[in-house]
């Protein structure tokens, strides 16, 4: 089991929830997030140097850009990129609150997600490595019905380490690459996920 698959089976494509008016993605309202890699700096490792010690945990969850305010196409797509650094802030600390915070009451991906990062996090030792999802493309996003908006995304993730539980072995998973497949809603004008699912 990978973090990635623990929807309910029962999840249907948002695709077809929605009466769908696609909108591409030269359209001048979809903007692009800045989906760039954050550089690192390599530490020097040998004999008489300390291995860089892991990163710090974060302290707080990322918080709403102005780019993702509103209820735009492009605040749309910016709002799928601060969803999933909401997403990689449970990955880190298993705290799905802020994530769910974001998300309609009724969305069970976004419970399904909540269950699983409680019980399998780095702060708890469950996820090593590389398991942070990036967002490399938005590939569509297109108004449905009743003031909704669906698409889907592209996520990547690198070489990770899983303990579903203290006692379990760890399972390595090599890079790895899904689509995110979304439906917002509106809520008090801004967008909120209304469902989720992530396909390897």
């Amino acid at each position: 089991m990978t973090p990635r698959n623990w929807l309910p089976a029962a999840l249907t494509s948002c695709a077809t929830a929605l009466a769908l008016t696609a909108c591409a993605p030269n359209s001048p309202e979809a903007g692009r997030p800045n989906t760039a890699p954050t550089s690192s700096s390599s530490q020097p490792t040998g004999p008489g140097t300390n291995p860089p010690s892991p990163p710090a945990l974060p302290t707080t969850p990322p918080t709403r850009l102005p780019a993702a305010a509103g209820s735009s196409l492009a605040a749309g797509e910016a709002f799928v990129g601060f969803y999933v650094g909401l997403i990689n802030y449970a990955y880190e600390t298993g705290d799905a609150e802020p994530l769910l915070a974001e998300s309609d009451k009724g969305c069970l991906g976004c419970k399904g997600f909540a269950e699983y990062v409680r019980k399998t996090n780095a702060k708890n030792g469950g996820l090593t490595g590389d398991y942070k999802d990036r967002l490399t493309n938005v590939k569509e996003i297109f108004r449905g019905t009743g003031g909704k908006v669906g698409g889907s995304a592209e996520l990547k993730s690198g070489v990770f380490e899983e303990r579903t539980a203290p006692t379990a072995e760890p399972v390595t998973h090599d890079p790895g690459t899904g689509t995110m497949e979304f439906t917002l809603s509106p809520r008090d004008g801004d967008w909120v996920m209304f469902e989720m699912q992530i396909k390897e």
